[in-house]
């Protein structure tokens, strides 16, 4: 079994969230500095981004066809 607990997608995608948010616990950037792949956590980020932009133009989309 690996020793680099905590660096899977989940982490990576938990890290990215909360990176986002400003709420991240100084264990767990330490823990990404040191274990993850710079990579991962730039496309997490990106994903992450085209999501909430996506969701907002839907969102946008859906009340403007109220009107």
């Amino acid at each position: 079994m690996s020793d680099r607990k905590g660096t899977g997608i989940k982490s990576v995608v938990f890290s990215a969230l909360s990176a986002a948010f400003g709420v991240q616990k100084k264990s767990n950037l330490e823990r990404d500095f040191q274990q993850g792949k710079p990579a991962h956590y730039i496309i997490a980020g990106i994903i992450g981004t085209a999501l909430f932009v996506v969701v907002l133009m839907l969102i946008v989309h859906v009340v403007l066809q109220g009107t």
